[in-house]
């Protein structure tokens, strides 16, 4: 690889990895050599640096253009990949583009082109429409999880938009399956594929997969007694409908279960508010549809619940994803009725669970979250946020969690037993002489 020993060390540090894995240093080297590759590798092996450093390899710092474009199927994932480049502090500029906020955002950040864009395949598709960017020097194309995008239905969003690619030259596809085919409009010519997926007939030893017969047909009770067996410890509940979501998140509230829902069909705030609640342990229950299942990058979620069963292998592989990464282990618990069949993926390295006779509700949690209505836009980073919380709120150390700056909100976890007094505190105060409503998240 071209880029300098010193900067690349300098990336490495600045994102607390010692060192580049196997499959790192097989995509960086590949791409070198060829122009398309197709990388195969599981989720949470870090493929998203795997392609992140070859694109800044290619960036000429002369040109004022767009020079790479990265596709993905969810905003969530274009941020995660935002946030990874901007921890990098490449000294490039990095926009990321997708459905679910103004579009008149991204076009101011767009009147001075970025070197790189991320992009979901709607909202690039109505950028290049609409000519907000030129295309005509844009030569990496990298499509991650590229087999999602096909499944969500973009495809003709996709042809669309790298048929509006004229000069590009590397391309390189990432999946964590080997599904699907690559369609033709991609167009990649003998493409070298890059097979780092785990053997099928390979144990995954920090991966512990269980079936659960459930005596319901609907099996909301074995759920809840299943989530009381996993006992305040991080866990995601996969539904397959967006209403079933949202019916399950109310039961589980209903029986004193604090948890948190998400999908496709909730507004922005609403998302990034129920993520960062799971992320800093205001709950520790996520719901969610299969939109959970790629992209989250959330440490040290310890179980997989599927309360419905995936409809393919390649999303049963997806939603097991979320845990068991980088070498953490993981419990997946699939919950089945005698009027289902479990298909052979999941009985093939599964073993048979029964939950214990007595089980209790699990203690609340521990925290809360604010939320500030100002963010990195208005120049408020996180030290900032602890500073207000310190010296205006009086809280200690051990008294503030996570906090999670985005451009024109804040969000911080707080000790719950102070989230009334900190609140009063907060009100007609301002941060860095700005005033910032505070208040707790909903």
């Amino acid at each position: 690889m071209n880029i300098s020993t010193e900067n690349l060390q300098q990336y490495l540090d600045k994102l607390k990895i010692k060192q580049l894995n196997d499959m790192q240093l097989a995509a960086i080297d590949g791409i070198e050599t060829n122009n398309d590759i197709v990388l195969l590798s599981a989720t949470g092996s870090g493929k998203t640096l795997a392609f992140l450093l070859p694109v800044l390899n290619s960036l000429d710092a002369d040109n004022k253009n767009v020079q790479a474009l990265i596709m993905v199927p969810s905003r969530e994932l274009a941020l995660q990949i935002e946030s990874v480049l901007k921890q990098m502090h490449t000294g490039f500029k990095i926009t990321a583009c997708y459905g679910g906020h103004k579009r008149e955002i991204e076009e101011n950040n767009l009147i001075q082109p970025p070197a790189i864009i991320i992009g979901t395949a709607g909202r690039m598709a109505d950028h290049i429409r609409r000519n907000n960017f030129s295309t005509k020097d844009v030569q990496f194309l990298v499509l991650d999880e590229f087999d999602k995008s096909l499944e969500l239905g973009f495809i003709e969003e996709m042809q669309f938009i790298l048929q509006s690619l004229p000069a590009v030259k590397k391309r390189m596809l990432t999946s964590a399956t080997n599904a699907v085919d690559i369609p033709a409009f991609v167009q990649m010519k003998e493409p070298v594929t890059l097979n780092f997926l785990p053997e099928s007939n390979e144990e995954n030893k920090s991966l512990r997969i269980h079936t659960l017969l459930s005596d319901d047909r609907d099996k909301l009770q074995t759920l809840l007694q299943l989530i009381c067996y996993c006992n305040n410890t991080s866990t995601i509940v996969f539904c397959n409908h967006r209403d079933a979501v949202e019916r399950t998140s109310a039961f589980l509230n209903d029986q004193g279960i604090v948890n948190v829902f998400y999908h496709g069909g909730m507004e922005q705030l609403d998302r990034e508010v129920a993520l960062t609640k799971f992320r800093n342990t205001t709950s520790n229950i996520l719901v969610t549809t299969d939109l959970a299942s790629r992209g989250l990058d959330i440490d040290d979620i310890r179980n997989i619940i599927h309360y419905h069963l995936p409809h393919s292998e390649a999303e049963f592989t997806h939603r097991n994803g979320r845990t068991a990464r980088m070498d953490a282990t993981g419990n997946v618990y699939v919950i089945w009725s005698d009027e289902e069949q479990l298909p052979a993926y999941i009985t093939k390295d599964a073993t048979v669970f029964e939950l214990p006779e007595k089980l209790s509700i699990p203690d609340k949690p521990k925290w809360s979250t604010l939320f500030f209505s100002a963010g990195k836009k208005d120049k408020i980073n996180k030290i900032d946020i602890v500073g207000f919380l310190s010296k205006v709120c009086h809280l200690k150390k051990d008294e503030i969690g996570l906090i999670d700056v985005k451009d024109f909100t804040a969000f911080a976890a707080v000790r719950k037993s102070k989230i009334g007094e900190v609140i009063e505190l907060a009100k007609e105060e301002k941060i860095k002489g700005k005033k910032v409503k505070v208040f707790m998240a909903k």
